[in-house]
């Protein structure tokens, strides 16, 4: 009999599979980024149709399988229901989860991406922060959490004000990096150095992003 296992995760992608079934991504806390299947979810009623659809947090027990898991049931967190209704902002946590599938693996440690993803997802949804704002911290610490942070861009002078917050994004934990706004001026030096960070990092055009471009 295969193992069953209880992880906490959000969901980063739900395509359909076969008539009534759903093959989904979920980044992990405790295994990554895994791949399994939610049988039935796409029938009506059913208690999985919810559960399997982006930006879903909660817990989810797997079984394993040859190739992929099977998502026997799931507990929901929080559906984060605002960015269904908010087109930019749904583009905004699309864009974000992609990245997650990009720079993601199984059998990893995943709990600060995780708990950086719930918290940018929440911040799209508040009111309190610009989502410029949020999308250049989340792609900043992102890169900051996978280890490839060079520094400020060498020949480039920035504001003091750009340097601090690059510096409380380095020494900040996910929970922790939407605490503060900018002016103006420093979201756009934000923006343009996440900009240079994401092209020499990862040299990958996401698709999500273009889709946001037209929005913005």
């Amino acid at each position: 009999m295969s193992s069953e296992y209880t992880v906490t995760g959000i969901v980063l992608k739900s395509v359909p599979a076969g008539e009534f079934d759903k093959r989904i991504e979920i980044l992990t806390k405790e295994r990554g980024r895994i791949s399994g299947f939610a049988r039935g979810a796409r029938k009506p009623g059913s208690m999985m149709m919810a559960a399997a659809s982006p930006f879903v947090f909660g817990t989810f027990k797997i079984r394993e399988g040859r190739s992929a898991y099977q998502i026997v049931e799931a507990k929901v967190d929080n559906f984060f229901e605002q960015l269904r209704t908010d087109i930019t902002a749904a583009c905004y946590g699309s864009y974000f989860m992609e990245i997650l599938q990009y720079v993601t693996r199984e059998n990893s440690d995943g709990t600060a991406l995780l708990l950086l993803a719930y918290q940018s997802l929440r911040a799209l949804e508040s009111d309190q922060f610009d989502n410029r704002l949020v999308r250049a911290v989340f792609e900043i610490k992102t890169v900051m959490l996978e280890g490839e942070y060079p520094g400020p861009q060498r020949g480039v002078r920035y504001l003091d004000a750009t340097l601090h917050t690059l510096d409380y994004l380095y020494r900040t934990p996910p929970a922790g990096v939407y605490s503060f706004s900018v002016k103006e001026e420093v979201l756009r030096e934000l923006e343009a150095y996440s900009k240079w960070l994401l092209e020499r990092t990862w040299h990958h055009r996401f698709q999500s992003l273009s889709i946001l471009e037209v929005l913005l």
